[in-house]
């Protein structure tokens, strides 16, 4: 796809605030949604003897951090998929503002290049060890399974809003903000 002047597409972006917001919401959504199914295949058993932040809260620690770092690596790795320069596209860094780490594209892709790179995280980090957690009982799987979803709160609302739009469309990572311009196909 060739460069594409940022003026001639509609900006979509989405509000940090409202998305950090947003995430805390689905924390606690997500944690019902999947608590009470894990309650009814696995009852009460390993719940006193598996603590999730009990002694090893260092390691949770650093295994989230991990996962951060991994999340964004996921963007990175399924929109560089689809660029035409791979890696060389992709950036990362953090919005110091709000301590939010970024993954960013500077090739212009598909409305469904767009939507694997924004939503392999949630699905990679996030439901794979949720569905994995309720097969095998894992109380620590399950809550990695929450915390992450709740992690990818912002790339769900940006892929929501990103649903609504033409799928000939094509799609600009902003590159400051949470969000992106769509170029209407003509």
């Amino acid at each position: 796809m060739e460069n594409l002047d940022v003026t001639k597409g509609r900006k979509v972006a989405i509000d940090i605030v409202a998305a950090n917001v947003f995430s805390v919401v689905l924390l606690f959504v997500t944690g019902v949604v999947l608590v009470v199914p894990f309650y009814l295949i696995w009852g009460t058993a390993g719940w006193e003897g598996e603590s999730v932040f009990g002694f090893a809260r260092i390691w949770w620690l650093i295994a989230f951090l991990i996962g951060i770092v991994v999340h964004e690596l996921l963007h990175g790795i399924g929109w560089a998929c689809y660029a035409k320069s791979g890696w060389k596209s992709i950036s990362f860094g953090v919005m110091l503002k709000m301590l939010t780490p970024y993954c960013h594209c500077n090739e212009p892709m598909g409305v469904k290049a767009y939507l694997v790179g924004a939503l392999l995280p949630l699905v990679v980090l996030g439901i794979i060890p949720a569905v994995v957690s309720l097969i095998i009982g894992s109380i620590p799987l399950l809550a990695w399974g929450i915390l992450f979803i709740a992690a990818a709160a912002g790339d769900i609302w940006m892929s929501w809003l990103l649903t609504k739009e033409d799928p000939e469309s094509t799609i600009l990572d902003h590159p400051s903000e949470a969000g992106f311009y769509v170029f209407d196909k003509e």
